[in-house]
């Protein structure tokens, strides 16, 4: 049997945790440069915001409705996500973290899954503060479709026998099952397979012809037979990249140099976070791409490195030679992205006999700064090229503080 444990409307029940006020009413989390809605509560919902509709665009339903606005905060989100996390690693030693609000759970010979997944449902909301949905089924699809019809109930529903799944997938919409996808949707609908119920009822034949393999091991795990395992341990990384839209359009050299150097010098912390060194960086600017045709530019450049590093100094500064060779006069950029690939692990880093490798003097140097930012917050210590007005930053107008990760802004009681 398998459990998916999904964090309702997560990224309003992050904020709603340091500002209970906002319990029961409408809330709305904004993208970056606060730019169209990403989240909504079920009141928010509940007052006709759309997903993905521009902020813009809906200042009048806000004011109409008093809807509580919030920026996009992911640090605040992958403390809290990691904290649900490992308060449902207590239940099982077999778990796979989907995504940052949802996990699957292996809960193989346990009985009473029902009062099981309420003991979840509770511990989380306890522990953590952030309400919880867990779907119990036999295999990962029916498991989404168990945890999303318990959003409907207390929360918490099995789909342990055949007349349950049966129940459950009779109108349950054929476009919301996990893994089916737009294009597969609407070929099903087309054909009059509106429900879950009646993609399951297809032959077997015709699945695995009109919908590759993919199609038919979802086909049949909604008849119960478990095809996809576990993932108990993560992939390895092919690449990482950090990127950011401005909070305004910009020409300047100067400041593009600092965006560069900040994101680089933040791609440090991943690479050395996962122990993995970048053999290759890549470097590339976007202007608006909804701006007119001959306003638009996308330069970029990839530069091999002649040893895999991960230490910050390197990184910035084959991340600034990129930018130098790649600048256009007279563009507005609207973002710089720093990717790296070649990813390998640190202990398999090999140098090469015909170069001088000055990078263990770097790594000290980016250990100390992992060490102070780390003690006294993200920030506190960076790169002279990253700047200290950053006037490129993101349009966050609507930032709550950092509660969990930075002292200054930890919540006190009096």
């Amino acid at each position: 049997m398998f459990a998916l444990a999904d964090c309702n409307n997560f990224y309003a029940s992050c904020h709603r945790l340091f500002e209970p006020k906002y319990n029961g009413l409408p809330v709305v989390v904004l993208s970056n440069n606060d730019g169209c809605v990403i989240a909504r509560s079920n009141e928010a919902k509940a007052c006709g915001i759309k997903m993905g509709a521009p902020f813009f665009k809906i200042q009048e339903a806000i004011k109409e409705h008093n809807i509580a606005v919030f920026s996009s905060h992911y640090t605040l989100y992958g403390d809290i996500s990691a904290r649900v996390m490992t308060n449902l690693a207590r239940f099982t030693p077999e778990v796979e973290v989907y995504s940052i609000d949802e996990c699957f759970l292996g809960l193989s010979g346990l009985e009473k899954l029902a009062d099981y997944g309420t003991a979840i449902k509770e511990t989380v909301m306890n522990n953590t503060g952030i309400p919880i949905s867990v779907g119990i089924a036999p295999t990962k699809v029916l498991a989404k479709v168990a945890n999303r019809t318990s959003k409907k109930f207390n929360g918490v529903m099995v789909l342990e026998t055949a007349a349950q799944i049966a129940d459950a997938l009779a109108d349950y919409p054929v476009e919301d099952l996990w893994g089916i996808g737009r294009q597969f949707s609407h070929k099903l609908i087309k054909g009059g397979i509106e429900t879950a119920a009646q993609f399951r009822n297809l032959p077997m034949d015709w699945v695995q012809s009109n919908m590759t393999v993919v199609g038919l091991r979802m086909w049949r795990e909604l008849w119960g037979e478990s095809c996809i395992p576990l993932k108990t341990i993560l992939d390895p990384k092919k690449g990482m990249c950090t990127s950011r839209a401005f909070g305004k359009l910009t020409t300047d050299y100067n400041q593009l140099k600092e965006a560069t150097s900040s994101y680089a010098a933040r791609l440090g912390v991943k690479l050395r976070r996962e122990r993995l060194c970048a053999g290759v960086i890549s470097v590339r600017l976007l202007t608006n791409k909804f701006g007119p045709e001959a306003s638009q530019a996308y330069p970029a450049i990839t530069i091999p490195l002649e040893h895999p590093v991960n230490n910050t100094v390197d990184l910035v500064r084959v991340a600034l030679q990129g930018l130098k060779k790649i600048y256009l006069r007279g563009y507005l950029f609207q973002k710089v992205e720093v990717t790296a690939t070649g990813l390998i692990p640190e202990q398999e880093v090999q140098l090469n006999i015909f170069s001088d490798f000055k990078g263990v003097k770097h790594d000290k140097v980016s250990k100390v700064l992992d060490r102070l930012n780390m003690h006294y917050g993200a920030g506190t210590l960076k790169m002279a090229g990253e700047g200290l007005k950053q006037q490129w930053t993101m349009k966050r107008q609507f930032l709550s503080p950092c509660y969990t990760t930075n002292w200054n802004d930890i919540i006190k009681v009096r």
